[in-house]
């Protein structure tokens, strides 16, 4: 089989509303030495009738694996395994991305060596198509991640605005059993073992659509388990591979995800107990990832220094060490109960 540039992953289910818009801006690309593998993860509409077409007129780009459902997990592992790419991009099936998306990610990467590439994006209203705002597009510096790996937390914790070096994906390790929610962190952080060099393109080139209805999505408690089991699965991976400065990176990390953003998804859940939620949460961290709390990743030199993504978990470690997390979310729980506004710390 001939080698492509690179590799798009598109998870497919229940998005014949969007897919079109999707594929139309894929088969589009300026990079045109790649290769768009599309996976029907047991979709019941029309998904596969619009993938097997897009098939048919797009034979040199179009690639279409047809499954039972399994979820993301497994289907972006079956695209991974037969993808043909020099990097490797994933893309939403009801986002868009810009005619030169593919290019700028791909020289990005060339040019600097990376093995992750990244660029900006918009938040895009679904009903309007109106901007509601956009991320990641200041000029940001290539650097390596045995010297700054606290700059790991500068990447956002979706996939689909970076390339990723085919040959770590390939190696990527895979789960037993997927985490049911926070499964895109997780990717991440296990290619950061595997990872030497990020950099950045200032430019948004992906449409990330959002949904009116996705901001009251709730967690129940199996979810919840299934990402501290899998964040355990992480930390014996870093065991294995990972050296000493990604350990206590991995704690920061654990702390950002976990104590952070998954008690503000908790707090989403107006019959969650936020007090017992937070003790077991804290309890967790404190026996797990111990060095969540010290400086050795996330100093007030570091925060000061890099300031935006590390500075703000900076701060929220000192609002987390201060007892003021109850207050926090009881505030978030009403802004997002009374206001619907999805508030972004």
């Amino acid at each position: 089989m001939s080698s492509k540039k690179a590799s798009i992953i598109v998870p497919c289910y229940k998005v014949e509303k969007y897919l079109p818009r999707c594929l139309d801006s894929l088969v589009s690309q300026t990079l045109k030495d790649i290769e768009v593998i599309c996976i029907n993860d047991g979709s019941p509409d029309h998904c596969i009738d619009i993938l097997n077409d897009y098939k048919t007129r797009f034979p040199e780009t179009i690639v279409v694996i047809d499954k039972q459902n399994e979820g993301v997990w497994r289907g972006r592992f079956d695209a991974i395994a037969i993808a043909r790419g020099e990097y490797i991009g994933f893309v939403d099936s009801d986002d868009y991305v810009e005619p030169d998306f593919a290019e700028k990610l791909y020289n990005t990467a060339k040019n600097n060596d990376a093995d992750i590439s990244v660029c900006g994006f918009h938040r895009v209203d679904v009903d309007t198509g109106k901007i509601l705002n956009t991320e990641m597009t200041d000029k940001r510096q290539p650097f390596n991640v045995e010297e700054e790996p606290q700059r790991l937390l500068e990447l956002n914790g979706a996939p689909w605005n970076k390339f990723f070096r085919t040959s770590i994906m390939k190696s990527l390790h895979d789960f037993e059993e997927p985490p049911r929610i926070f499964d895109d962190m997780m990717m991440h952080l296990l290619t950061y073992p595997m990872v030497k060099r990020v950099a950045f393109t200032p430019h948004a080139l992906v449409n990330y659509i959002i949904r009116g209805d996705s901001i009251m999505t709730t967690i129940d408690k199996s979810k919840i388990d299934s990402t501290y089991k899998a964040m355990l699965e992480v930390k014996q991976v870093y065991q294995e591979i990972a050296t000493q400065r990604l350990h206590e990176f991995l704690d920061a990390a654990a702390f950002l995800h976990l104590g952070i953003s998954l008690m503000f998804r908790i707090s989403y859940d107006k019959s969650a107990d936020l007090k017992v939620e937070l003790k077991r949460n804290h309890n967790y961290l404190d026996r797990n990832f111990p060095t969540w709390k010290a400086d050795k990743i996330i100093s007030k030199v570091s925060a000061k220094k890099h300031k935006g993504a590390i500075e703000k978990v900076y701060q929220a470690r000192k609002i987390y060490n201060s007892g003021l997390m109850i207050p926090a979310l009881t505030l978030y729980r009403f802004v997002i109960k009374h206001l619907g506004l999805d508030l972004k710390w």
